[in-house]
Parts: C-alpha cells; sequence; structure tokens
C-alpha cells in the first residue's frame, strides 16, 4: 500500500509538477487567500452580466456574456483594464465573426475554416496579441459549431460586449482592497523569514552543526519564490491603485513597497551567498571567529526590526540607527580568519547595505555608512578542535 502511494506521489510530481510538501501547499494556500478577490470578482460579474442580458435585455439563452464577464476578470490586476478591453474586443469580434457566417452560411466544415482565418485576422488587425487573437478564433468556432442559427445571431455580439462592459465596471470599482494591503504583509514576512534563516545559520556556526546550516540553507533558497510571490503582490497592489477611483490615495504606501524591491531583492541573494558559505566553513572545518558570528546574529535582530515596522505600517527608517551600529562593527577584520569566514563578514557589509537602502537612504548613501575594513582585531586563543 505505501508503495503504491509513493508511486502515485511520484506520477502526479511527474505529469503535474505537484511537490507534496508542507510548504509548498502553504504556499499555494497563501496564493489563493491572494487570489480570492479576483474569483470573487469574477463570480459576481458573471452574475451581473447574465441579469443585464437575460433580465433586463430579455436575451433568451446570453451564453457568451457571462463567460466574458469572467475571462476579462479572471486577469490580475496589472494593466487589467487595458487588457479588459483588449479581451472584450477580441471576445465580440470572435462572436461577431462567427454569427454572421451561421446566419448567411450555415455551419459546416468550410465555414468553420473561414470563421478562424476572418476572426482571428481582424482581431490582429484591431491590435490585439496572440492570446487575445486566439480568443477571437475559439470564440468564433464556439458559435459555428455549438449554437445554430435562431434569428437572433447579433443577440451573442451584444451579449459578449455586456460582458466586457460589466467587466469594466467592476474592474474600475474595484471592491475588492486586499491587494493594496497585501504587498507590506507579505514584505514584513519575507524580512520575518530573512531573519529565521540568519539565526539557523548563527546557531549552526556556534554548535558546528551541519544539520542546521542545511536548514538555514533551505530556509535561504525558500526566499526566492516568496520573494517572486511579492512582486506579483506588488504590481497588482499598484495597478489596482492606478485604476480604482477609491483607492489612489492608497498609492503612496504600495508605491514604497515597490520601491523595496530590488534592495530586498538584492537581500536576499547575499543573504543565500552567506549561509551557504557558512555551511562550506563547518563542512571544511574552518576557523569562524566568535565575532562574526555575532555580526551574523545582529544582522538577523536588524531585519526582524525592519519586519516588525513594517507590519506595523510604519517607517523602515527608525531601525536604520540598529544598521549603522553593525555597519560600524562589520568593519574590523579579524586577523587570521580565513576566507570563509572573511566572505561571510563581506556578506553581511552588502547586506546591512540593501536594508538600509530599505530604511529610505539611496545606494550611495546607505554604503558611506558602511566604513572601510580595518585590521586590528586579536583574534584571541582558538579552541581546540575535536579530532
Amino acid at each position: 500500500m505505501r508503495d503504491h502511494l509513493r508511486n502515485s506521489a511520484s506520477v502526479v510530481r511527474r505529469y503535474f509538477g505537484v511537490r507534496l510538501s508542507a510548504p509548498d501547499w502553504a504556499r499555494r494556500g497563501d496564493r489563493l487567500h491572494s487570489r480570492l478577490p479576483l474569483i470573487l470578482q469574477a463570480a459576481f460579474g458573471a452574475a451581473a452580466a447574465w441579469f443585464v442580458a437575460h433580465d433586463l435585455l430579455g436575451h433568451s439563452m446570453p451564453f457568451f456574456a457571462p463567460v466574458t464577464a469572467m475571462i476579462c476578470l479572471g486577469l490580475t490586476y496589472g494593466n487589467r483594464v487595458r487588457r479588459a478591453i483588449e479581451l472584450t474586443v477580441g471576445v465580440a469580434i470572435g462572436v461577431l465573426v462567427g454569427s454572421i457566417f451561421v446566419q448567411f452560411f450555415g455551419v459546416g466544415i468550410w465555414q468553420i475554416a473561414a470563421v478562424c482565418i476572418v476572426a482571428m485576422s481582424l482581431a490582429v488587425l484591431a491590435g490585439a496579441g496572440q492570446l487575445l487573437m486566439l480568443q477571437a478564433g475559439i470564440q468564433g468556432v464556439i458559435v459555428a459549431t455549438l449554437i445554430t442559427a435562431d434569428g437572433q445571431a447579433f443577440e451573442r455580439w451584444i451579449d459578449a460586449v455586456i460582458g466586457g462592459l460589466v467587466a469594466i465596471a467592476i474592474t474600475v470599482a474595484a471592491p475588492a482592497g486586499s491587494p493594496l494591503r497585501r504587498p507590506r504583509e507579505k514584505a514584513a514576512a519575507v524580512l520575518e523569514n530573512c531573519s529565521i534563516a540568519l539565526g539557523r545559520c548563527a546557531n549552526g556556526l556556534r554548535e558546528r552543526d551541519r544539520q542546521t546550516l542545511a536548514e538555514a540553507l533551505d530556509a535561504a533558497r525558500d526566499l526566492q519564490p516568496e520573494m517572486v510571490d511579492l512582486q506579483e503582490a506588488a504590481a497588482e497592489g499598484l495597478a489596482l491603485a492606478r485604476v480604482a477611483p477609491l483607492r489612489r490615495r492608497q498609492r503612496t504606501n504600495v508605491q514604497i513597497i515597490d520601491d523595496l524591491l530590488f534592495p530586498l531583492d538584492l537581500a536576499i541573494r547575499n543573504i543565500r551567498v552567506l549561509v551557504r558559505r557558512a555551511e562550506v566553513c563547518v563542512i571544511e572545518d574552518e576557523w569562524m571567529p566568535d565575532a562574526y558570528i555575532d555580526l551574523v546574529d545582529e544582522l538577523a535582530l536588524a531585519t526582524t526590526y525592519i519586519s516588525d515596522e513594517l507590519a506595523a505600517g510604519r517607517d523602515a527608517a527608525q531601525s536604520r540607527e540598529e544598521l549603522v551600529n553593525l555597519a560600524r562593527r562589520s568593519t574590523w577584520a579579524v586577523r587570521g580568519a580565513g576566507l570563509s569566514a572573511e566572505v561571510m563578514r563581506a556578506q553581511v557589509r552588502s547586506t546591512v547595505v540593501d536594508l538600509l537602502r530599505l530604511t529610505g537612504l539611496s545606494a550611495h548613501d546607505a554604503a558611506d555608512r558602511v566604513p572601510a575594513t580595518k585590521f586590528d582585531l586579536d583574534p584571541g586563543p582558538r579552541e581546540p578542535r575535536e579530532s
């Protein structure tokens, strides 16, 4: 039975790319939570489009009204109004061409081919991209094959336009505000996970524990997909703030998070290199000064401070002094420290620069806060290594 379950899981992973791990399912649940406003809007838009076409205009079977609304509202918030208009045009072209051919030429092999050619060609001439070109062709084929002539061909085109207009109206009104709060929440969570990875790294170095360092490296590598989610959340939040009249006052808050994305991405990359080098240090049994391990611990603490400020909706500038003090302490190099130790100290210094940019400093000002290296620390006695 267990072998059967393992084989089934292997098949799922191979053919569908599903990783049956708890962190992955947690990320998927988090993504569902962020997409829930889109799902609700698509459902509401489909119902509203049906109501307008069926109950208000009296169309007997306005299939294309809810379909068009759902297609448009299923988009993310990035450039949503423009894309909704383009999709409406593409769908309307396909429905119109299909309706004309069904009305005047009936249904058959050559009619289907002609509908595809004409609908897709008109969509291209209207400036549609590949996706919208295919939508025009698909909608035309649906009309030409599934819906026979009934004397009301142009109603289908009107239904498609109704669905698109309903979608655009909902998009502009944008009642769902979650994408505006999401970027700040995600940014705070990413920084908190950065702190967790750094804390595990420091503990692993003190204990010379490979398993702890391996877990720290896994945590550092997991930061990249979280960063991708944050970038998507920020893009959606900005787009929503631009197109929703009632939400434009919140654009500044989302813009602040968007401005943090580049230095935060750099910080994540530096942290990943730092943790990987710490693992190498322990594997190759290199000496690591206690002062350098303390730097990693302090970096984890400073990262937590910034995360807390963002989560509370405050300016991260209040964490700047902690980072500046850490930058000064990272200036002093221990004589005799090996390659891994110096690489880690360099990564701490680089990460401090990136985090200072999160507090509002420019790249130039942040770099100026990190003094040049000085070799003036006494390494002190080294603990004997176990054979």
